[in-house]
């Protein structure tokens, strides 16, 4: 069952954040979150520790092989789906920055798999049939900051054909397809050894004007109840929004691993005391100190995402993603 809880300061800044004009609409955050393979009966989750604030996301987890001999898997970190066409956010998609991966304190190579999905389905081999590069089915426009080459007429009349091309406002050959790019890497874990992985990333969040402002699921999507929009007001000091970042993660990965994840700890972290944040999470939050709150879940597995929103931010724009690294 979800738990309502609200994290907020009991003084909020009398300098507050002035308005931006003329700035982009807001997007939805973008979700990334932890590694996965395919459910295990060997390997268990002893122990994961997630920092989210809205310029970092850092994971420790501590994996136990119970199987009474080494098991060697293939672990993944996917991240988000976005469009192959042009999008006028580049900001939010790709590689994260900051991107980064150690096992047992040593930084591990990855290898980068791509597909392309289109309405759910892997159109990957047929994209690479037509003769399509990694480059040509992975990175549009706004990513590479040039124009894609452009399709043969034999790509055109098969793409066109199976509708992974169509007529768009700018592009004649717009592709309808969303890329799914995955850093991968094979893992060995020892019987009975404590393997320790650690992760971090920049998050994705949404940025603009459309995102500080608080909506009619605004309430139920962050759980925020009467005294954290009494906050939100005082800090909002007469204006209809408050420069804000939400950020989101993907939690329900925790459910591959044997029995879940045994031993959970969330620590959601504010750069300043005047932040506020708010959101929707089993369990009760302690305060750590004047930045961190903290709550802890034994034989946790996750039912949901995690979502968070933090208000009052300085700056309130994001940050942005970097080009992917793709396959040869």
């Amino acid at each position: 069952m979800k738990i309502p809880v609200h994290l907020r300061v009991a003084a909020v800044a009398a300098a507050l954040l002035p308005a931006v004009a003329g700035a982009n609409d807001g997007i939805a955050a973008v979700s990334a979150g932890g590694i996965v393979f395919g459910r295990t009966d060997a390997v268990a989750m002893k122990k994961e520790v997630l920092n989210v604030s809205h310029d970092l996301v850092s994971v420790d987890y501590e994996f136990v092989n119970e199987s009474g001999a080494e098991v060697e898997e293939t672990i993944a970190f996917p991240l988000p789906l976005y469009g192959a066409t042009e999008t006028p956010y580049p900001n939010y998609y790709g590689q994260p920055a900051n991107f980064g991966v150690t096992v047992d304190g040593q930084p591990v190579p990855f290898t980068p798999v791509l597909r392309a999905l289109y309405h759910g389905a892997d159109v990957t081999a047929e994209l690479r049939a037509a003769g399509l590069s990694s480059e040509r089915i992975a990175l549009n426009e706004t990513l590479t900051g040039r124009p894609p080459l452009p399709f043969t007429p034999a790509q055109r009349r098969l793409l066109r054909e199976r509708g992974l091309l169509a007529d768009g406002l700018d592009d004649p050959d717009e592709p309808q397809w969303q890329v799914q790019i995955s850093y991968v890497w094979r893992q060995r874990f020892p019987a009975g050894r404590v393997v320790r992985v650690h992760h971090q990333y920049r998050p994705f969040v949404s940025g603009g004007p459309a995102a500080w402002v608080i909506d009619q699921g605004f309430t139920q999507r962050y759980c925020a109840d009467a005294a954290f929009m009494k906050g939100w007001r005082r800090a909002a000091n007469g204006a209809d929004h408050l420069a804000a970042e939400h950020v989101e993660y993907i939690l329900k990965t925790g459910n591959t691993w044997k029995r879940g994840i045994d031993d959970f700890t969330l620590n959601i972290v504010k750069r300043r005391p005047e932040e506020l944040v708010s959101l929707c999470f089993p369990g009760t939050f302690r305060k750590v100190d004047n930045l961190t709150y903290q709550v802890r879940l034994k034989n946790f597995r996750p039912a949901d995402d995690l979502r968070v929103y933090f208000g009052n931010v300085d700056g309130g724009n994001g940050d942005p993603g970097v080009r992917p690294i793709l396959p040869r």
